[in-house]
């Protein structure tokens, strides 16, 4: 008990008011900590460990000893949430990890608002490191789509109904737009090959008011790395398909042949 009460000073020592901890916290030591004002949090994960020392600015020590003012972070306010079992760490100074905390009626939904903040998170990073991007709407596909076609005419024989498949399949997206967005898709397709057909190859889908629009000017833009991803991994699959020359169907329960 007394090495425990050791211990316990070393953190009191240090000038620590609040202490994460890997692994379990004795009870004495518990009793000690909270005796001189000192909040501690047990059984903290490895990943959130890493993650509060980038936020506070702080350095992960092994053992009390190696304690010192030097290694501790530093934070506004820490809040306990007893119901949730969670501890909130705010006002960091300059943080290098934050969290968002996500909330759902199920565990279903916070999943798929876990993915879409993870997808989003990502497309914003790969904004800054390329700091390249290109508009959207429908507004890349549409402008590929007729300069593709545009090739095609130049290309004889079997080659140019491919090349043409190709072409077409770039239509898929604004389509997708005008009709997930309710909107007639004949419609929108033609005015968005019309638009670029004239010159205006910012031109994309409004999905809010259905009109076709200089998306440039609406802001409306993705990264490029993205779009660049997109088309690669769909051509790549085509191509994959394309090379199948035949597939044999089984029933479910049924040994293939």
């Amino acid at each position: 008990r007394e090495s425990l009460r050791k211990l316990a000073e070393q953190i009191v020592a240090a000038g620590a008011n609040v202490v994460l901890c890997q692994k379990g916290i004795a009870d004495a030591v518990q009793y000690y900590l909270a005796r001189n004002g000192i909040y501690a949090v047990e059984d903290v994960k490895e990943e959130d460990m890493k993650f509060a020392s980038k936020a506070l600015r702080g350095s992960i020590v092994n053992k009390p000893e190696e304690l010192t003012r030097e290694t501790l972070g530093h934070a506004e306010a820490t809040e306990e949430v007893p119901d949730a079992d969670m501890t909130i760490i705010s006002g960091c100074d300059n943080p290098k990890a934050v969290t968002i905390l996500l909330r759902g009626t199920s565990q279903l939904l916070l999943d798929e608002l876990e993915r879409a903040v993870y997808d989003a998170a990502r497309v914003i990073q790969d904004a800054i490191e390329d700091r390249k991007f290109v508009v959207g709407g429908g507004s890349v596909e549409t402008e590929l789509q007729l300069h593709i076609r545009d090739y095609a005419a130049t290309v004889g024989g079997r080659a140019q109904l491919a090349i043409e498949g190709f072409a077409n399949a770039f239509e898929v997206i604004p389509r997708t737009l005008a009709e997930n967005s309710g909107f007639d898709t004949i419609d929108k397709v033609v005015a968005l090959r019309k638009a670029h057909a004239n010159g205006a190859k910012y031109s994309g889908l409004n999905v809010y008011t259905g009109e076709v629009v200089d998306m440039l000017e609406a802001g409306v833009i993705e990264p490029q790395r993205v779009k660049t991803q997109a088309i690669k991994s769909a051509t790549e699959t085509a191509m994959l398909l394309v090379r199948v020359d035949d597939m044999m169907i089984t029933q479910a329960g049924r040994p293939a042949a």
